[in-house]
């Protein structure tokens, strides 16, 4: 048995009709938009009539482990591997959901998700990476996408790599016009 890294095949942030609020995707399951599309809707229909409300459920469909969480008007899914550790892909979830709450400042519901979609995709970013989980403390999250500008006083380890390219074209700006 070969032992491997855990991996999401996609997030899906839905509103409460099942349309993409954000969704990103890191397997090739879903070959084409409508496919994706396709695969929103029927985990939205199948789980809309559950309350996962205060805790996240947890749902096999298409042969995939889906956990999921909702408030207000906003739907959270995390999508794994049938083999997946389900209590990762929680903790996945988790780490989304909360991180968002602190992003949209506890005001988690479309509208305000839509006027911050940016913060969301850069925290979806922050979390997956290629379907190989990078973060899951929401304050981490959180924490890196906020201090997402350009800070080029700050160590290279502790940049993102857009921004550590930043550093390094200021850097070399700098010293080809001396």
């Amino acid at each position: 048995m070969q032992e491997s890294c855990p991996s999401i095949k996609n997030i899906l942030l839905l509103d409460s009709e099942g349309k993409r609020v954000a969704v990103k995707y890191y397997s090739d399951d879903w070959p084409t938009n409508s496919a994706k599309e396709a695969f929103e809707k029927a985990v939205f229909i199948k789980t809309q009539k559950t309350n996962a409300r205060t805790e996240a459920e947890i749902a096999m469909f298409e042969n995939n482990i889906v956990v999921y969480k909702f408030v207000q008007d906003l739907h959270f899914f995390v999508t794994g591997g049938e083999d997946e550790n389900e209590l990762i892909l929680a903790s996945v979830l988790q780490g989304f959901f909360d991180a968002v709450g602190i992003l949209l400042r506890s005001n988690v519901e479309k509208k305000e998700a839509l006027e911050n979609l940016d913060l969301i995709l850069l925290c979806l970013d922050e979390i997956i990476d290629g379907g190989i989980i990078l973060e899951m403390d929401a304050n981490v999250i959180a924490g890196k996408v906020a201090s997402h500008s350009i800070d080029s006083g700050a160590p290279l380890s502790e940049q993102t790599i857009s921004q550590a390219l930043a550093t390094a074209r200021e850097h070399l700006a700098r010293s080809l016009l001396k």
